[in-house]
């Protein structure tokens, strides 16, 4: 039995906020399931974020407060907590004040509690944490990663015959399917798909996967994923916040050339005979990008 973690990176809307829309599927055998969640575990464990939910764009952005603060990064952490907290509360409170400020009281409030969990790290801590994660999955050989990254200013929708996210969650599920019946030829090796919980998102790749298991995919008939998807709360489960740190690593590759936390991530993509099969790049041809450049 195989367990594939699915999120996403990007807006699937056209243009939206994002040239790239990413989907990645992360697949790892079910007997490893508690290494991977122990081995995450420890790594959060070690920059006391045990507990909290790894989200990486959260993460790695820069806190202005924290830059406001004298001689912060000596500080110990729970000082540094303690100060950055005092610092949001009185800005919060200066923005409340002002009418004209209230559109930026709540984008600020809203920050402020995406954030909060990972105030007591520097930034250079944040990211080095999303690095450990990211080396870390570069060292499972068990696993493999899929995805569909697609860049949305060769996507015609006009011309797709599908939305983008539609046609990347396809995909997604072809490759995944192809990977089942290639395993091991000898026996039948069953797959399910566990996703970040999101209520339009559920209801729509739900249905795809009800198709999906009457007529097939476009490529293959599905044999061996059972069920629909499994829609869970990212908070509650490592293994889906760590599919959030590769969807985002391959994005800002894509998006950004931000090499560090991709190399490490590619390490893992489904590949036969050297040939990178598990992901691929919809953009301009030639593409000279890393994962074009191996498919």
């Amino acid at each position: 039995m195989y367990l594939c973690y699915i999120d996403e990176s990007g807006t699937a809307d056209i243009p939206g906020t994002t040239s790239h829309y990413v989907l990645v599927g992360l697949c790892i055998p079910i007997y490893k399931w508690k290494v991977c969640e122990a081995n995450i575990d420890d790594i959060k464990r070690r920059f006391n974020l045990l507990g909290q939910e790894i989200h990486t764009g959260w993460l790695i952005r820069n806190y202005t407060e924290q830059n406001k603060i004298s001689n912060f990064s000596a500080m110990s952490q729970p000082q540094r907590r303690s100060e950055v907290e005092r610092y949001r509360r009185a800005e919060l409170l200066r923005l409340q004040s002002s009418p004209s400020h209230n559109k930026q009281y709540k984008q600020t409030k809203k920050n402020y509690e995406k954030t909060k969990a990972f105030i007591h790290l520097t930034l250079d801590e944040r990211k080095e944490f999303v690095m450990e994660v990211a080396r870390a999955i570069g060292t499972w050989g068990f696993a493999r990663l899929f995805g569909e990254c697609i860049d949305k200013i060769f996507f015609d929708p006009s011309k797709a015959p599908a939305p983008a996210d539609e046609q990347a969650f396809e995909q997604l599920v072809t490759r995944f399917e192809h990977y089942l019946k290639s395993i091991d030829t000898t026996t039948d090796n069953y797959g399910m798909l566990i996703h970040d919980n999101n209520q339009t998102v559920a209801k729509r790749h739900t249905d795809l996967m009800k198709h999906f298991h009457s007529k097939g995919t476009l490529w293959t008939a599905l044999d061996n994923i059972i069920e629909t998807p499994l829609f869970v709360d990212s908070s509650l489960t490592s293994m889906i916040q760590i599919v959030d740190v590769a969807a985002y690593a391959i994005r800002r590759y894509l998006e950004n050339q931000e090499e560090d936390l991709f190399n490490e991530i590619f390490k893992r993509a489904h590949r036969v005979y050297n040939r990178t099969v598990g992901i691929r790049h919809f953009s301009a041809k030639p593409c000279l990008c890393k994962i074009c450049a191996s498919h």
